[in-house]
Parts: C-alpha cells; sequence; structure tokens
C-alpha cells in the first residue's frame, strides 16, 4: 500500500494555523463580546461575572464590560458575585471603575462575596444577596513560602480607610465595613475583637450592607427599578478566556515545564521539533499573561535578551560563563514577573518547580530512551566491523611536533591552523589568546591538544 504524503504547501498552511491559534492571545483576537443591546424602547441591563480570583484579568474585564455597557447605553450593570477575593491593587481598579462607571451599578451576590469580592460589592449602588450567601472577611493577607499570613497594620489601616469611604459614598455603615477588614473593631453582636466581620443576608439586610435578599436575579431588579428589562450578558472574548485558563498557576506551570522540557530536548537533539514545541508553549505563556495584563512587551523583551546570552554563550563564547548565567537569570526573572508583582513569590515557586519537573523528566528520558522499543527503532542498528571494510577515521598523528597559530580564543577549546589548515583543538586547560603561536603536543583519536610554543631565546 502506497503512504499518501501531505504536499508541502498543505503542511506548511497547517503549521501556520497552528501557531497563530497558539499566538491568538497576544493579539486578542475574538468575536464580539456580547450582544447588541440597541433595541428602541427597551431597556438593557449588562451582566458581568465576577466569579473567579480577583485579578488584573478580571479587573481587564470589568473595566472593558462598563465601556461596552455605555456603548450599548445599557441602563445599569449588574455584577454577579461570587468569588473568594484576590489581588487587592485589582480590587481598587475594580472599585474606582465601578464607582466612575456613570451608570447605575448593582451588585448580586450569589454565593460568596469575599475578601476583594466584598470591597467590589460595597462598591456598588445597590447589594442583593442571595439567600445562603455570605459577604465579608476582607482582611488583607499576603502568600509566602509558609503559606498565608495577615499584612502589616499600615496596609490593613490604609485599606481600611479605602473600605470605609466606599461604605460612606453609598450610604453604608462605615463601622462594619472598617470591620471586614480591620479585626481589631468590634461590632456589638456580630463578632468579638480579633475577627473579621462576615455577614450572611440577614445580617447584611438588618445592619443597611444589602439592599434585599431575593431569590432570583429577575426580583433583585423589579426591587432596583427595573423590571422587565432585557439582561445582555456580557461574555469575555475567547482571547481572553484562553489567557484566564492559562494564567493558572497549575496550567502555567505545565507550559513552563514543557518549555523548558523542549528547549533542553532540543539543546541534545537539534531537530527542531522538541524546540518548536517548547517556543510555543513559552509564547503562549507569555502571550496569555500579556493578554490578562500581568505581563507586557518590557518583560517579553528581558526575556528575549536571556535567550541572546544564552545563544551568545553557546555559539559565539563557549565556555565563558558570564554571558549564559545573565541570560538564564533574565530568563527566569522575566518568567517570574509574568506572573504579575502582587504574587511573585507563587510565581517564583511555579517557575521553580516546573524547571526542577522539567530537568528531572529530562534525566529520565535521556537514561529510559535508549534501552526503550521506540529508543531502539530511532537508533542504527547495523555494525560497522572492520571485517567489512569499515575503518576508523585516521589519526592526525603526523601533526605532532608543528607549529601553528591559534585563530580564535582556546578556553580551552577553539580553532587553530596548523600548515594552512584549521583544525579543531583544545589545550590541557590553559586559555589561549588568538594570533597565538601554538604547537601540536599529541593526537588521541579526534582530538589534537596544543600548547603555547616556546619563545626563541
Amino acid at each position: 500500500m502506497t503512504k499518501r504524503v501531505l504536499p508541502k504547501w498543505v503542511r506548511v498552511l497547517f503549521s501556520v494555523a497552528f501557531i497563530i491559534g497558539s499566538l491568538a492571545p497576544w493579539f486578542g483576537i475574538s468575536g464580539k463580546a456580547s450582544a447588541d443591546a440597541t433595541v428602541v424602547g427597551q431597556r438593557t441591563i449588562e451582566v458581568v461575572d465576577i466569579d473567579d480570583v480577583i485579578d488584573v484579568g478580571m479587573a481587564h474585564r470589568v473595566q472593558r464590560a462598563i465601556s461596552d455597557a455605555k456603548a450599548n447605553n445599557a441602563s445599569a450593570i449588574v455584577f454577579r458575585i461570587n468569588t473568594d477575593g484576590g489581588a487587592i491593587d485589582d480590587a481598587v481598579d475594580i472599585s474606582d471603575a465601578i464607582s466612575n462607571a456613570g451608570v447605575p451599578t448593582i451588585a448580586y451576590v450569589t454565593s460568596r462575596a469575599w475578601s476583594a469580592g466584598a470591597f467590589i460589592a460595597l462598591s456598588c449602588d445597590k447589594i442583593y444577596m442571595q439567600q445562603g450567601s455570605s459577604m465579608g472577611a476582607a482582611l488583607p493577607i499576603t502568600i509566602g513560602p509558609g503559606g498565608e499570613s495577615p499584612v502589616d497594620e499600615k496596609f490593613i489601616a490604609a485599606f481600611r480607610s479605602k473600605v470605609e469611604g466606599v461604605a460612606i459614598a453609598h450610604h453604608r455603615d462605615k463601622t462594619i465595613a472598617g470591620a471586614f477588614v480591620d479585626p481589631s473593631i468590634v461590632v456589638a453582636g456580630i463578632n468579638h475583637k480579633g475577627q473579621v466581620v462576615s455577614l450572611n443576608p440577614t445580617q447584611a439586610k438588618q445592619h443597611g450592607m444589602a439592599d434585599g435578599i431575593v431569590t432570583s436575579l429577575d426580583v433583585a431588579l423589579a426591587d432596583a427599578g427595573f423590571s422587565g428589562a432585557r439582561l445582555v450578558v456580557f461574555a469575555p472574548n475567547w482571547g481572553e478566556g484562553i489567557a484566564q485558563f492559562v494564567t493558572d498557576p497549575r496550567v502555567s506551570g505545565l507550559l513552563l515545564t514543557i518549555g523548558f522540557l523542549g528547549i533542553l530536548i532540543e539543546l541534545q537533539t537539534q531537530h527542531l521539533i522538541a524546540g518548536l514545541v517548547g517556543f510555543l508553549a513559552l509564547a503562549l505563556f507569555f502571550g496569555a499573561h500579556i493578554v490578562a495584563g500581568t505581563s507586557n512587551f518590557v518583560i517579553l523583551a528581558l526575556f528575549g535578551l536571556g535567550v541572546v546570552g544564552l545563544l551568545f554563550e553557546l555559539h559565539v563564547l563557549p565556555g565563558h560563563g558570564i554571558s549564559g548565567i545573565v541570560g538564564s537569570m533574565l530568563i527566569l526573572g522575566s518568567i517570574v514577573l509574568a506572573f504579575g508583582s502582587g504574587v511573585w513569590i507563587l510565581g517564583a515557586e511555579t517557575t521553580a518547580i516546573s524547571l526542577i519537573a522539567s530537568i528531572a523528566i529530562f534525566i529520565y528520558l535521556l537514561r529510559w530512551l535508549p534501552q526503550s522499543a521506540f529508543g531502539r527503532r530511532l537508533a542504527f542498528a547495523g555494525v560497522q566491523a572492520p571485517s567489512a571494510g569499515f575503518v576508523a577515521a585516521h589519526e592526525l598523528t603526523e601533526l605532532v611536533g608543528r607549529e601553528g597559530v591559534a585563530e580564535s580564543m582556546l578556553r580551552p577549546a577553539g580553532v587553530a591552523s596548523v600548515g594552512g589548515v584549521r583544525y579543531q583543538v583544545q589545550t590541557e586547560g590553559d586559555f589561549i589568546p588568538p594570533q597565538t603561536k601554538v604547537v601540536v603536543q599529541r593526537v588521541q583519536g579526534a582530538t589534537i591538544v596544543v600548547k603555547r610554543a616556546q619563545s626563541p631565546r
């Protein structure tokens, strides 16, 4: 049976399509984010889901949703909240965007509005909570090698003042809002000293922190005066969806492992395939983080400089060391920075784990592959015996004692010219600068060992 081979142009087309698909998050390629909401005479409400970790990507989504709502002349924006919280800096950006929206805003807490989620809810004009939901517990924490721990008192005081200011602007209880953040604040009948406040719907309604307890979004909208309005659910474009998926530390760690492993295999095999897979994995990693807003092209440029440093070490000045070390530091540093300034410790841990995992897998493959059935199929099984006419390369023993000139820096390996012919040579450890006279000391197999020639007296 004859095996059909796809034409070269078809294979190139498939390759280009694959690369474009992998790099799509770099350019935010997508369809329309939400339905057209310009029905004459009908009020529209834009619904935005805040249902994941509060990060730069979420802040970007909310800001785009607000712009979309304004462009579609939406009567109000509903933020459907179900989150455990996230980065405070990004929550502040979301709060500022909501406060400056210029459109009535409604928080609809379906399950959890914890930590940064509570701050976002307080930034809305109205708050409605489903039965069984909760809101609060906004004590700022930091995540380090030892786990979670509260931040220092100065940061707590600063964030508390921000939350209290938002509560005052929306005519809510300043003390309870501050108690969301600061465990030293005591609210009678709700908490004890040392406990941050978290409210159930009944408590929130009783103390004026929520405008109602509802069973559905329609009920909340009817209470807010928007009964019968048309709902337009804002959806992130598919580039943002991929970015949100990829920026999950577990997925990012997997991509980094594939990228590191591909580079290591490519350095060993130089068959391009492993290097291309590694490059695409790293391109998807950086592209997704750029779209999510945690990275930028400056960080990408640092990564590129690191790659240049490694290539310089491998191909221009092998054995020098400095460019290789600097390049490696730039690559690892740029990857850690790509995770975002607020979670750089998590980024460092993920990068370290990925690097260790890729090295371990690479070492395992080096040991297992030659002995495996797959590896034996790849290896050449023939024997080149002398009896069959095969001979080893001729040893250049006639060069012993002859003088030549070092054409490159010998560190200790390099290139020297002997009798007008260039040879790969090495010293016994000495560094010999270019244009220095050398003499061939000995020849061992394919290795030509030289030393500095003695100056005539």
